[in-house]
């Protein structure tokens, strides 16, 4: 699967390790930044990842910063994406179930780096119901 990834510098050092985790596990990764834990502004990184989804360049995104609320938000302003902070396995799978989410935004100050292995390995995996209520509310949220 072909993965965009970026993060701010409250995210930087879970996205190096997802980095590793990922490149392990087969997928191709593009890194759209930061490149440190210097102070940089989320946006500036988690909307071209966002963007590139949208555009179809790659399956999925997975942004971080430090609470995972302010990438989550940034990446939901591009047309096409539906983005999940999400906090646990569950909120993960649910999230691909019925969301078909195509972003996944996590909190760096929050997560321990095996909690978001779990996180990410469910999220990927899990494929989207199809179900027609969930095909429904998507249709609405494209609207």
């Amino acid at each position: 699967m072909k993965i965009a990834l970026g993060s701010d510098h409250g995210g930087f050092a879970l996205k190096e390790e997802l980095k590793k985790y990922l490149s392990k596990l087969g997928h191709e990764i593009k890194d759209f930044g930061t490149t440190s834990d210097a102070a940089v502004d989320y946006p500036d990184f988690a909307y071209p990842v966002a963007e590139a989804v949208a555009q179809g360049k790659f399956d999925r995104g997975i942004v971080v910063c430090g609470s995972g609320v302010g990438v989550c938000i940034t990446a939901n302003k591009v047309k096409g994406i539906r983005a999940v902070n999400a906090f646990s396995v569950e909120i993960s799978k649910q999230s691909r179930e019925h969301g078909d989410c195509n972003v996944l935004a996590l909190g760096g100050r929050y997560l321990a780096l095996p909690e978001a292995e779990k996180i990410v390995a469910v999220w990927l995996t899990t494929p989207f119901s199809g179900d027609d209520r969930h095909l429904r509310r998507i249709r609405k949220i494209e609207k």
